[in-house]
């Protein structure tokens, strides 16, 4: 299941199918020799929850220093976070097909995003008063009821809803382009463009929101397996960066779009 998810991809130790590809290389004796050697790796080598856990607080820790710095400095160089979102873009591309992941790269998109989403926040205050709150709240109770859920095995992901979820994104990413197209173009001046429409008097955006927030919190499940299955491989421990880096894409991104839908709600 980690395969679904870009920040896994690449890496074997996330798979279910990793140990059984070893197998199939090796004869029977060879095989036979391999199990009744020790472990390849000691356990304070091998990745678990808990040194994820600690890594992804890292990067988190990280990730707000930026927001502070984007949040302080943007009414004076209001360009910076537009600097911070495009860099912390080409990092996430940069993480996302590396083999192997690295702390400095990862802690250096924690940093930019920050930035982006410090001044993109405080634009989105000065508009609408305590809605950065909201948001941030409402980004917390996803992520600990979704947490919550799968720790007590309610939730799993499965290929079923995987392929529903990869089919909805691909849709949701396109329906965005065109959107975005629309505004920047003019032909559509609502500054939400298609969002801002109407069903029945209830806007789109508001629509179209509660099913993408509903598609960030299955992207958390799928963070959430990646990690279990490579605790289970008993992958090399700095693959708990791998773990960190995309639990922080799939949080910023549901931020990001519960922000988006608390400020369509109020206009």
């Amino acid at each position: 299941m980690a395969l679904d998810n870009p920040a896994f991809s690449r890496n074997s130790a996330f798979s279910s199918q990793g140990a059984a590809a070893v197998a199939k290389n090796v004869s029977a004796q060879q095989l036979q020799e391999m199990y009744n050697q020790p472990a390849t790796l000691p356990d304070r080598e091998v990745m678990t929850v808990e040194n994820t856990v600690a890594k992804t607080a890292g990067a988190f820790a990280v990730l707000l220093v930026g927001a502070a710095v984007g949040w302080l400095v943007t009414p004076a160089m209001p360009w910076l976070f537009w600097v911070g979102a495009i860099v912390g873009f080409a990092l996430a591309l940069v993480n996302i097909f590396k083999r192997e992941p690295s702390p400095a790269l990862i802690l250096a998109y924690a940093g930019a995003q920050g930035i982006f989403l410090g001044g993109i926040s405080l634009m989105f205050e000065a508009a609408y008063a305590g809605i950065v709150a909201q948001a941030v709240i409402g980004t917390l109770a996803v992520v600990g009821v979704t947490l919550a859920l799968f720790a007590s095995g309610k939730v799993r992901a499965s290929k079923k809803a995987t392929k529903i979820f990869l089919i909805a994104m691909v849709g949701y990413l396109v329906f965005s382009l065109v959107n975005m197209i629309l505004i920047w173009t003019g032909v559509n001046t609502d500054p939400w463009g298609l969002l801002g429409a109407e069903i029945f008097g209830i806007p789109l955006g508001l629509v179209i929101g509660v099913l993408v927030i509903l598609m960030g919190a299955y992207s958390l499940v799928l963070d959430f397996d990646a990690i279990q299955q490579g605790v289970r491989n008993r992958a090399p421990k700095k693959y708990g960066w791998s773990g960190a880096f995309g639990i922080m894409v799939t949080v910023i991104w549901l931020y990001l779009e519960i922000l988006r839908f608390l400020a369509i709600a109020r206009d």
